[in-house]
């Protein structure tokens, strides 16, 4: 039966009558179909119209009135709420290759489960604002000359020493550059390196930022599956074995969280040693490992010099600073000098100075080590959460991937899910082949706390169940 509203009803679906009638209702709503203030049919009237049982419309105006898409006025009536959340884009539609539908509210506050953010409300604000008022004064006072366009020479020499602590790595601060976050240190390696035109492995899945980078500048991306080992490298080489560069996360898969096996780690670095390519290793969130003991740096095993190794503080402090950094092999110091003097010189010398002595004075490591503690224990109530509803089935970083029921569309989650102001990301999106894409959500831990996340907890459960 066809509604008012233009959508069709159908009894034999597996969507209860309810949800039927409250997605077609949101769907007139945010396509703009149904105007902000526009008045509603009663339950009655509705109910009337299609067929129905007046319960039955009842139920669906309610989880309207819970997605805040429509408010009710008593007596006089419900209506389409004047204020509504920005529509999201579907990725069935023309702008599909676009990463604008991969990101979540630039410059606002974290939605509950978004990845890619540190917890907000552990983070230390007043010893951060002192370090950066104390950085602003000295950079007032510093003399007037272009800085280092490397970085800073003491937050180098501040991220050699973790690294040799932390994760292993053997370098001089000379090896070291500054770079406006993990997008722009990849870039400077793109172009440092002349990649256009050459293949490059990247892990199936994998950070779609990554592969799109890749793309933009003209760099062929050959999709190579991941398994429980990480990255299957005899699969590389027998799919371009001429590759000029493989883009691997060795310490934390993006996005299914497991560390390349020792074994796959020196066949990558073989395979590299032999046929001349270079091997990108995005340490992603290695530093805040949330099982077991840190697996080392591929660049701390690399006795070739082939291993090129990017890093951030954007999900160990903030991503406001827009800061990371690259440490090249020796033999590759002085073509990325003249890169970076000549192209991509490091900037916000301030945010620099702060950094410095937060890692010099002993705060990065403490800092570290209860942001650890706290995303356990977060990790752990989530899991609680949702194991009745999805199979938990890994951690992925600073996440947990539940995968859904076949036939569930996680994309189709994830919008509805937006809609009530949460940020779920689709695993689907993540996959470049269609043969090996699987269907799951990615749900931050970061900051799964306040009052709203139970309410998400329950709201989320429940568009699993309805589009399963």
């Amino acid at each position: 039966m066809t509604d008012p509203f233009g959508f069709e009803l159908s009894r034999k679906g597996k969507l209860p009558l309810a949800v039927q009638i409250s997605q077609g209702i949101g769907a007139a709503i945010l396509e703009g179909r149904l105007a902000p203030g526009a008045r509603l049919p009663s339950w009655n009237d509705l109910a009337a119209q299609l067929g129905v049982a007046r319960g039955t419309v009842r139920a669906a105006y309610e989880r309207l009135l819970d997605e805040q898409l429509i408010t009710a006025s008593g007596p006089a009536g419900t209506y389409v709420s004047q204020q509504l959340p920005a529509r999201e884009k579907s990725v069935n539609e023309p702008e599909e290759a676009s990463l604008a539908d991969f990101f979540t509210g630039f410059s606002a506050p974290p939605k509950v489960f978004q990845m890619g953010v540190p917890a907000q409300d552990a983070f230390p604000f007043k010893l951060w604002s002192r370090l950066m008022a104390r950085a602003a004064r000295l950079a007032a006072a510093a003399p007037v000359s272009y800085p280092d366009p490397r970085g800073e020479p003491d937050l180098r020499r501040g991220i050699a020493a973790y690294l040799a602590i932390a994760r292993g790595v053997q370098c001089r601060p000379s090896q070291i550059f500054i770079t406006s976050g993990y997008a722009a240190a990849l870039n400077l390696i793109i172009q440092t390196l002349d990649l256009k035109g050459a293949k490059a492995w990247i892990e199936d899945p994998g950070f779609p930022v990554s592969r799109k980078s890749l793309g933009l500048a003209g760099v062929g991306t050959v999709p190579v599956r991941v398994d429980g080992e990480g990255i299957v490298v005899t699969e590389g080489i027998a799919a371009a074995g001429n590759a000029a560069v493989a883009l691997v996360t060795p310490g934390q898969q993006a996005p299914l969280g497991m560390a390349l096996s020792p074994a796959r780690r020196r066949e990558l670095i073989d395979w590299a040693r032999l046929s001349g390519a270079w091997i990108i290793e995005d340490d992603y969130l290695s530093e805040l490992q949330l099982q077991g003991r840190a697996a080392p740096a591929l660049a701390a095993q690399d006795d070739s010099g082939r291993v090129i190794h990017i890093g951030t503080f954007s999900k160990t402090i903030t991503p406001t600073l827009r800061l990371g950094f690259v440490v090249v092999p020796a033999a590759l110091m002085a073509k990325f000098h003249d890169a970076v003097a000549c192209l991509s010189p490091a900037s916000n010398a301030t945010a620099q100075r702060a950094v410095a002595e937060f890692i010099r004075d002993g705060h990065y490591l403490r800092h570290l080590r209860r942001m650890k503690k706290l995303y356990r224990a977060r990790r752990d109530v989530m899991k609680t959460r949702f194991n009745d509803a999805a199979p938990v089935e890994t951690m992925a970083g600073l996440a947990v991937l539940l995968r859904l029921p076949a036939g569930a569309r996680d994309v189709d989650i994830a919008a509805r899910a937006a809609v009530l102001d949460m940020a779920p990301r689709p695993v689907s999106l993540w996959y470049a082949r269609d043969d090996l894409r699987r269907s799951g959500l990615l749900l931050g831990v970061t900051n799964a706390t306040g009052k709203h996340f139970d309410l998400s907890c329950t709201r989320l459960k429940r568009l699993i169940r309805d589009f399963s």
